[in-house]
């Protein structure tokens, strides 16, 4: 399931590249519809949020065997300094993270970005990887709690801030208490044609920054009781 989930936002992405636009070209044949202007929607919502989700998934599962096999433990008593620990596993999942989501966009082709903004969009949402890890490393007494928790979280933290896009009154801010939603909001500004989007940057890493910090503090508890 790990080698899967490394892979598929590459899979998604060549998907992208060669199976959308013949589906969009079946529904302009057959309904006369055109699906391209949704693309970004579609583009956001793989290449924004999930990929870190994969990332991060991935790696927490792999936090919940170092669990399971009291490797985290040892670590107590090893020359290594848990501080060390979390800088490696904090700092990986953000690296894989921003690098997946600049693969994954030039493969896909479907948007519009510059490299510079595919840059902006991939920091803004590489946070979220360590997120997902931490998460599952908290709160997941072992695997089958953390897939139960992967399905349930799913949905709250990756759909529910697509439906923002979909409400125009300013309630649509109300999603921000979800930490994708911001680099959701970045993109969607950044293929709209808006450059100035410093400030939801700096509000979306310092909301991320401050999530992982407390879901940091709970891993912390849950590693020295054990």
């Amino acid at each position: 399931m790990l080698s899967y989930i490394a892979v598929m936002p590459v899979v998604f992405a060549l998907l992208f590249r060669f199976v959308i636009p013949w589906i969009r070209a079946q529904f302009l044949e057959r309904a006369g519809f055109d699906i391209e202007p949704f693309y970004f929607l579609a583009m956001s919502y793989f290449f924004v949020t999930l990929s870190s989700a994969f990332v991060g998934l991935a790696l927490g599962f792999l936090v919940l065997d170092e669990r399971d096999n009291q490797t985290l433990q040892a670590l107590l008593v090893s020359p290594l300094s848990i501080s060390s620990y979390i800088a490696y596993r904090i700092s990986l999942p953000v690296a894989l993270s921003m690098l997946v989501t600049l693969i994954a966009f030039p493969i896909a082709g479907l948007g519009n970005l510059s490299i510079a903004q595919q840059l902006v969009v991939a920091l803004s949402a590489a946070l979220l990887a360590p997120l997902w890890m931490l998460f599952l490393g908290s709160f997941a007494a072992n695997k089958v709690q953390g897939f139960a928790l992967m399905k349930a979280a799913g949905f709250i933290m990756l759909m529910l801030p697509m439906f923002s896009y979909f409400v125009s009154s300013n309630w649509h801010w109300a999603f921000g208490v979800l930490p994708p939603f911001w680099p959701l909001k970045i993109y969607w500004l950044l293929e709209s044609g808006e450059t100035n989007v410093w400030a939801y940057l700096a509000i979306a890493i310092a909301y991320q920054a401050l999530l992982l910090w407390l879901l940091l503090r709970r891993f912390l508890k849950v590693v020295y009781s054990q």
